[in-house]
């Protein structure tokens, strides 16, 4: 059963920094799509950010790009999503989403999802 467990959201002033953490577990897939998604009240689920391993280069929304990277850590299977320069239209659930063999497009879900962790941005 795979389980992706987030961690460090918060809540920061404009301006500021977060780095979101995504532990997978149960993951035996060699070749797969990992990434953030956000939603806000009142709004659609939007892709942040994903990455195809292996070999895949990153992916930004446009909203984000210049100021989230995200990256990853095979040893640790763990997914980070690093926020900087945050934004009070940043504030969101953030959810670490992953889907095996290949990337969905813009619009479509990925098989998995974790629980998410709450972004707060104050200006």
């Amino acid at each position: 059963q795979v389980q992706l467990v987030e961690s460090g959201g918060g809540s920061v002033q404009a301006g500021g920094s977060l780095r979101l953490s995504c532990v997978a577990s149960g993951y035996t897939y060699r070749r797969y799509c990992m990434g953030w998604f956000r939603q806000a009240p009142g709004k659609e689920r939007e892709r942040v950010a994903h990455i195809f391993t292996p070999g895949g280069s990153p992916n930004y929304d446009d909203s984000v790009k210049g100021r989230f990277t995200i990256s990853q850590d095979n040893a640790k299977n763990t997914l980070y999503l690093q926020m900087n320069s945050l934004k009070p239209e940043d504030t969101a659930m953030y959810f670490c989403a992953a889907q095996p063999d290949w990337c969905p497009g813009l619009v479509m879900p990925f098989r998995f999802l974790g629980q998410g962790t709450q972004v707060t941005v104050s200006s």
